[in-house]
């Protein structure tokens, strides 16, 4: 289980500089984490990349108060929650990529009066629920709020060379594990055998497992 202590303590460590005995400790590194904290740091770490355990679902209907003045006839306000966008589709089991459509300005744009998002999510439930936070991007974290502060604290541009490289490093590791999780994926069937599939069954009464598609 992460804490906020824990991810300083960690940032710190990454840094060169001993731990934090709370958080209330009167100390230069304490209130420049916390700077970093309440500017957004976790949700600048959850926007770099498509994270599962921070993976949000939901059915979005056009905002009647909006009327697009061309184009695209339906606009769709993002969830206050949004970081990233994963997916969107015309169908609530994600079979159907919506393909026309605009993101743009907090909204989605489309023709449809209702769409399906998968995005990363920092809402309290989600992406910033540090108990569901994997080893792998609690260090992500920590290394990002380390990168932040570490030229306040050292004033050496090796330091900060030193912790970019070793961002890239944590970045990367995070997005091979995050991969790692991830469900198998087939690519979706053409329409040819989709209408294949569909002649088998109505000849014969049912789905077959021999034919050639």
């Amino acid at each position: 289980m992460t804490t906020r202590l824990q991810l300083y303590n960690l940032a710190l460590l990454f840094s060169g500089e001993r731990s934090l005995a709370s958080l209330t400790e009167a100390r230069e590194p304490r209130r420049l984490l916390d700077q970093v904290w309440d500017t957004g740091g976790v949700k600048k770490c959850l926007e770099m990349g498509q994270w599962i355990f921070a993976m949000r679902t939901m059915q979005i209907d056009y905002d009647p108060d909006l009327d697009p003045q061309f184009g695209f006839q339906r606009a769709f306000s993002k969830p206050s929650d949004w970081c990233a966008t994963s997916a969107v589709c015309s169908d609530e089991y994600f079979r159907e990529p919506l393909i026309q459509y605009v993101d743009e300005a907090g909204y989605w744009y489309a023709d449809l009066d209702t769409i399906y998002v998968r995005y990363v999510s920092d809402d309290d439930q989600y992406g910033a629920d540090l108990n569901s936070w994997p080893g792998w991007f609690e260090d992500l974290v920590a290394c990002f709020f380390s990168h932040r502060i570490i030229w306040k604290l050292s004033g050496s541009d090796d330091k900060v060379n030193q912790s970019e490289k070793r961002l890239e490093k944590f970045l990367k590791i995070a997005q091979n594990r995050n991969m790692q999780a991830s469900p198998t994926k087939f690519p979706p069937a053409g329409s040819w055998s989709r209408s294949r599939i569909r002649n088998s069954r109505i000849s014969d009464g049912g789905p077959t497992t021999g034919n050639l598609y």
